[in-house]
């Protein structure tokens, strides 16, 4: 156990409240990643997620932005966000990963729970506390970490929910005081590139193609193919293919649209088009992806 750092920490400590499939469910995960977790590509869950680097760095990305980390930024991410985390080689970074669901179905308990959460929707949900700020919000946490060592009986599930309320009261109430800015990548063409993304992120209904992306960023069509697949490790057009698959596997699963209005919506330009790349990257239909009701992530 590590006593001197602002949050309690076990490697592979885990305290579970419920399973994710119930209404109210908490999951701590306290663990340590590298380079060889880092997923290709940025997926999505319906549950609501906080990131809290420990130490060492790492790198956020989140629907396509791309964010710098450094020891106790706290990351809030709602769902349905494409994100992943990005391990920077030769480095052991611990962290602890938070997932949860609340239900609000009273009228009171909803208002009060979107005052809680409403620091998941900012435009960057990264928050990065000092002094008395950080340590109240850390000592909520600390106490559920206590908590997971005794046998959880409904009495101390109760506690582990309102400390982590507290927590997110916490953070709701010092918004104000988040230090986090992100940082500008000193490799311009990375930061270019992730600029790319980004656009791709909130216009994946339009039409998009190299020739396109190339002029609006006014860079040569051969050279932001190349630059792309350097630093995201994929094509463009894969990438803008996945984003679009990502979005409509969500609208699969969670949504009783028809399946042609989500070709639509997806940015695909037919029916057929849009079963043609699903199934390249899921291996399976759209319909039956919805029967079967799994995210399999793209390869």
């Amino acid at each position: 156990m590590y006593l001197d750092d602002a949050l309690l920490y076990n490697q592979g400590y885990k305290i579970s409240v419920h399973d994710l499939n119930a209404p109210l469910f908490y999951q701590f995960d306290y663990d340590c990643r590298t380079y060889r977790a880092n997923t290709d590509f940025q997926h999505f869950h319906q549950f609501h997620e906080v990131y809290i680097q420990i130490n060492g760095l790492a790198s956020s990305i989140i629907e396509g932005h791309y964010y710098t980390l450094q020891p106790y930024d706290i990351v809030l991410l709602r769902p349905s966000l494409l994100h992943k985390t990005v391990y920077p080689s030769g480095a052991v970074s611990r962290r602890l990963v938070i997932d949860f669901r609340i239900p609000d179905e009273s009228p009171a308990l909803h208002e009060m729970l979107e005052s809680c959460l409403e620091p998941f929707e900012a435009g960057t949900p990264i928050y990065r506390f000092s002094g008395d700020v950080r340590n109240t919000a850390f000592s909520h946490l600390n106490a559920v970490f206590m908590l997971g060592m005794q046998p959880l009986n409904p009495l101390n599930e109760q506690l582990i929910h309102c400390n982590f309320l507290q927590f997110l009261t916490t953070i709701a109430k010092n918004a104000g005081q988040n230090t986090y800015v992100p940082q500008e990548l000193s490799d311009s063409i990375t930061q270019k590139v992730y600029a790319v993304t980004s656009y791709i992120h909130q216009h994946y209904a339009s039409e998009l193609s190299l020739k396109l992306l190339a002029e609006k960023f006014f860079i040569s069509p051969y050279y932001l193919s190349h630059q792309f697949r350097r630093v995201t490790g994929f094509s463009l057009i894969s990438y803008i293919q996945i984003t679009r698959v990502r979005i409509a596997q969500q609208l699969l699963l969670y949504t009783d649209k028809k399946i042609t209005d989500i070709t639509s919506s997806c940015g695909f330009t037919s029916f057929s088009q849009f079963n043609r790349v699903f199934n390249k990257y899921c291996h399976t239909s759209p319909s039956q992806f919805r029967i079967n009701g799994v995210v399999s992530p793209p390869r």
